[in-house]
């Protein structure tokens, strides 16, 4: 029996191992214990700044508004006098870093994708997921990571 390779044999096959490559590299690599990450990285977004560091001075953060520091994959936020928030400055869409901070929101340019200064909330997709949030501690004028 003479066995030939059809066009669409090849593409079933190579499709097939793309795919499994694909779930090779997502999968994987989790902890079945059940206990919970001991590292300071935030394993959602990937936030990889020490936790003590100084972002920056209060002066810096505008009420209504906020600074991205890009270094640390983090946007500080002032919703209003005297109350700051942080969040991950990845957006949730397709992970862009966030550009702006403006008009009260947290701004996307790669996509459009708009976010609340005052809870990472979507505001505007096409994100569906709020930005979450970071922790940090105000001391005097000093913003630093939790």
């Amino acid at each position: 029996m003479t066995t030939s390779t059809t066009r669409r044999t090849v593409l079933l096959a190579t499709g097939a191992t793309g795919v499994a490559a694909l779930v090779a590299a997502c999968g994987g690599g989790g902890d079945d214990s059940g206990s919970a990450p001991t590292a300071t990285t935030d394993q959602e977004t990937g936030t990889s700044a020490p936790a003590g560091q100084e972002l920056g001075s209060t002066d810096e953060i505008p009420v209504g508004g906020g600074k991205i520091f890009k270094d640390e994959e983090v946007v500080v936020t002032q919703p209003e006098q005297g109350r700051f928030k942080a969040f991950s400055a990845i957006c949730t869409h397709q992970r862009c870093t966030v550009a702006s901070v403006s008009d009260g929101t947290i701004n996307c340019v790669c996509h459009g994708s708009k976010f609340r200064i005052a809870d990472g909330s979507v505001a505007h997709g096409p994100a569906t997921r709020p930005l979450p949030a970071e922790q940090i501690t105000v001391e005097g004028d000093s913003v630093r990571l939790a």
